[in-house]
């Protein structure tokens, strides 16, 4: 049984095209990394909700027993860590988020299978 999980995290406009840019060439660790972690049908969509205002949302299932272990892995993965200093500064935590969280975590309202 997997877990679903949906997140949101505002773009930076001037970062728009290096972040697609990254996106359609993600390096191959990178890609690896995330299957070792049991995250599987991964995707991140992007809207602009207002003019300057585009935010991202991810979607992602968690195949795994052990999610904080899983994603600690990750955070040490050294390629992991090399790819996310690309991405971070394209992106930008959204306002209403709790503490320390840079993709604000969604609450699942409905769901078909």
């Amino acid at each position: 049984m997997s877990v679903r999980y949906g997140r949101v995290i505002r773009l930076r406009p001037d970062k728009l095209a290096y972040y697609k840019e990254l996106h359609a060439a993600v390096w191959p660790g990178v890609l690896r990394r995330i299957k070792e972690c049991r995250i599987a049908n991964y995707s991140i969509f992007l809207k602009e909700l207002a003019p300057g205002e585009i935010y991202l949302f991810s979607y992602m299932e968690y195949e795994g027993t052990d999610f904080e272990a899983d994603m600690a892995e990750m955070a040490a993965d050294p390629e992991t860590r090399r790819w996310w200093k690309e991405t971070d500064p394209c992106q930008e935590p959204i306002p209403l988020r709790s503490g320390a969280e840079w993709w604000s975590p969604m609450e699942e309202v409905f769901h078909l299978d």
